[in-house]
């Protein structure tokens, strides 16, 4: 084993000067002593695998951080050599990488539960640092080359796992040399007739593609010389998966795919690639459609090239790819190419090129390199969190989403029974947000009384909400018609259509029949569990009662003018009926003013008609002298009739001392047209104002439109409303 990490070592000093040797030479000492007497599949000390892990780890150019975390991966999972002790002996990074990919390694995939795009989200969500993915990949890469000595029922199964997951994640890194390989050890074990079939027919052909490639590279290395273009030139035959996939998707042998050569240019700078394009295309006749600039428009994992397929002398067609050297690290290794950039290994290259990368990792490129890799977080996926339950099962959830959230998307029985939640083993708020990676138990019991109507307004999904919504529409029937009516009843008076909605029977079956409700008492219901919403029920009683209002006022203008006559003399001219008391003089008590919408009640003076007070306000005390209250009402009619806005009331708007605020309040009256009777402004001396004014509206609803607007200038407090200061 000294041999296997003497090489390590070597590869280490020769990828990064700058590591820490005796660092990593402790890690392997640790690792191997915890894994004494283990042993692999294939009878080779355990100790192997950790060693090759971290050597491609060191190809992929990361830190000594992340080489340590690769030889200590598997400590945690089956040694005794635990977090605390990782965490003692070299640090906390070192430590919370090897419990991220341990954290990883737990996950269950299920191919009936179709988790896959979830899981391969929820790899590069949870992780709070990329380089957990990146070791990751490793530990998978050096598995999949020894998948050879486990069962072959194991095999198939790591190897479709492998595809369907860990080699997306590679892609999406843009770790393509790594994606490749893991493609062609898949391939080998899930197919093994079609990839030996491909891999004779390369062999077969071996000399061919040799002597085809040879004359190609001579032929664009003389033309880049006859220019002076530095450059680099590699040819190969395209990976096994690649042409797999071409073979079958387009029904062909190996001997009808013709493109299977590549020729890689790698020169200095992007100019330099626009300029090798054009020689190239000189050499070879170019196939219409097949030139793609990766360049100007990089893919979304960073990739940057340019490709084009052209036809050799032979008529053969070939791809040529052209890049930059960072270019081509970047292709290469991916985001794990980022390492070797800042930590100043390759100061050629453009900052420009590696813009994508400041974007993954929340623009971090001006930090130093040990604080750049600390804390990467991945936020591809942000609306998104991924979370367990305590089977190991992952459940995607929405961002925000809480324990109800996930109870109702277990099931609803374990929602409707929930009586609280554990999140990572501590109780937690059942309006707890959920993050990624949380292990998250739901408690139930047999005896809870149902969700609680509050949990509507917690909850993030829909589904949760829609199951709360049965769930009261179901059980609590009686309880839903008295909150209904009671809430449909408040707002009706508000829009002052409650006599319009209750003494017009056409109005009650227009809006039924609008919801689909036989009853009233099925629409109380409807309104009770939140079945419907009182805005839509308003808007069409507001519809039906207007236009009846309207053909009423038509007929009687017409037809008979007297009836007319007999409302002025029976209905007071304030908009006000009171009870049992007909053309009674009425006056609006200042101490609330009311305005039409309010609920109001009367007082009987001596002497001065009847007084409209809030039933709200500070001095009503019907208990004190009951005889003299009266019931009272607004006319609904002619208040509705009555457009100019003649209630008054006042309003006390709370500021911050800023110039302008006032401007600002005047500015919205004039917007909104409101009328204002006086308006005074006084500074508090603490930093703080006031402003009082008294204006004119048509009811509460142009009110709190008023209200709303004026909570909204810069510098205002609160806005509520007061006495009349006459």
């Amino acid at each position: 084993m000294q041999n296997k990490l003497d090489f390590l070592i070597e590869r280490v000093q020769k990828q990064n000067p700058q590591a820490n040797i005796k660092k990593i030479r402790a890690a392997y000492e640790c690792a191997s002593a915890a894994h004494e007497g283990q042993k692999r599949k294939n009878g080779e000390p355990y100790i192997i695998h950790p060693v090759s892990v971290a050597e491609i780890v060191v190809e992929m150019g990361l830190d000594t951080d992340s080489i340590c975390a690769a030889l200590l991966h598997d400590c945690i999972e089956d040694t005794q050599f635990g977090y605390k002790e990782i965490e003692n002996k070299f640090g906390t990074p070192v430590a919370e990488l090897v419990d991220g990919v341990t954290r990883l390694g737990m996950l269950r995939y299920s191919k009936e539960q179709e988790q896959f795009e979830d899981l391969r989200k929820m790899f590069l969500a949870m992780a709070k640092d990329i380089r957990v993915i990146l070791i990751k990949l490793a530990d998978r890469l050096h598995n999949a080359r020894t998948f050879q000595f486990l069962p072959e029922r194991k095999q198939r199964d790591k190897a479709l796992e492998t595809m369907e997951i860990y080699a997306p994640i590679a892609h999406r890194l843009g770790m393509s040399r790594i994606k490749w390989e893991l493609e062609d050890l898949c391939l080998k074990v899930l197919d093994p007739i079609g990839y030996n079939e491909i891999v004779e027919g390369l062999r077969a052909q071996s000399e061919q593609h040799e002597e085809f490639l040879k004359g190609i590279q001579e032929r664009i290395s003389e033309k880049l010389a006859e220019a002076h273009i530095h450059n680099t030139l590699s040819a190969r035959v395209k990976h096994i998966y690649s042409i797999y996939r071409k073979m079958y998707a387009q029904h062909k042998t190996i001997d009808e795919i013709y493109d299977i050569c590549a020729v890689r240019v790698i020169v200095d700078t992007v100019a330099d690639c626009y300029n090798v394009l054009g020689y190239v295309h000189d050499l070879y006749k170019p196939i219409p459609g097949r030139f793609k600039d990766y360049i100007s428009t990089p893919k979304p994992n960073g990739y940057q090239s340019l490709h084009t397929t052209v036809i050799g002398r032979a008529g053969i067609p070939f791809e040529i790819q052209i890049r930059t050297t960072e270019m081509h690290k970047m292709a290469e290794y991916g985001v794990a190419a980022h390492w070797k950039y800042k930590q100043g290994l390759d100061k050629k290259g453009n900052e420009e090129a590696f813009a994508w990368i400041r974007q993954l990792l929340e623009a971090q490129q001006d930090t130093e390199a040990e604080d750049f890799i600390k804390n990467i977080k991945v936020d591809l996926f942000a609306d998104e969190v991924f979370v367990f339950t305590p089977k190991g099962d992952v459940v995607n959830m929405p961002a925000g989403a809480t324990p109800i959230d996930l109870a109702y998307a277990i099931h609803s029985a374990v929602g409707n029974r929930m009586t609280g939640a554990k999140i990572n083993g501590r109780i937690a708020p059942i309006d707890s947000q959920l993050k990624n990676g949380d292990i998250v138990e739901i408690l139930t019991s047999k005896e809870a009384h149902g969700p609680s109507r509050d949990w509507v307004k917690i909850v993030k999904t829909t589904e949760a909400r829609n199951k709360i919504k049965q769930w009261f529409k179901k059980e609590c029937r009686e309880e839903n018609i008295i909150n209904g009516r009671e809430d449909l009843d408040r707002e009706l008076r508000a829009n002052l259509l409650y006599n319009g909605f209750y003494e017009n029977e056409e109005v009650q079956k227009n809006t039924l029949n609008k919801f689909s409700f036989n009853t009233l008492d099925e629409l109380y219901a409807a309104i009770g569990y939140g079945g419907i919403t009182l805005t839509k029920v308003i808007n069409k009683v507001k519809d039906d009662v207007g236009k009846l209002r309207r053909q009423r006022e038509i007929a009687e203008h017409q037809n008979q003018p007297h009836v007319e006559q007999q409302r002025r003399t029976t209905r007071s001219s304030t908009g006000v009926v009171v009870e049992g008391i007909d053309n009674c003089l009425v006056k609006f008590a200042r101490c609330c003013t009311p305005i039409p919408g309010d609920e109001i009640i009367g007082f009987v003076t001596r002497g001065y008609g009847v007084s409209i007070h809030r039933r709200d306000c500070v001095n009503v005390h019907v208990a004190e002298d009951p005889d003299r209250w009266v019931n009272a009402w607004w006319d609904e009619d002619q208040v509705t009739a009555d457009r100019a806005g003649r209630f008054s009331t006042g309003l006390q708007i709370s500021t911050r001392s800023r110039i302008g605020v006032l401007n600002d309040v005047t500015t919205i009256f004039a917007v909104c047209k409101i009328n204002v009777h006086e308006i005074s402004a006084r500074d508090l001396n603490d930093g703080y104002g006031v402003i009082n004014a008294m204006v004119d509206v048509a009811g509460v609803h142009q009110l709190d439109n008023l209200i709303s607007r004026l909570r909204s200038i810069k510098g205002v407090v609160d806005v509520t409303r007061t006495v009349d200061t006459n």
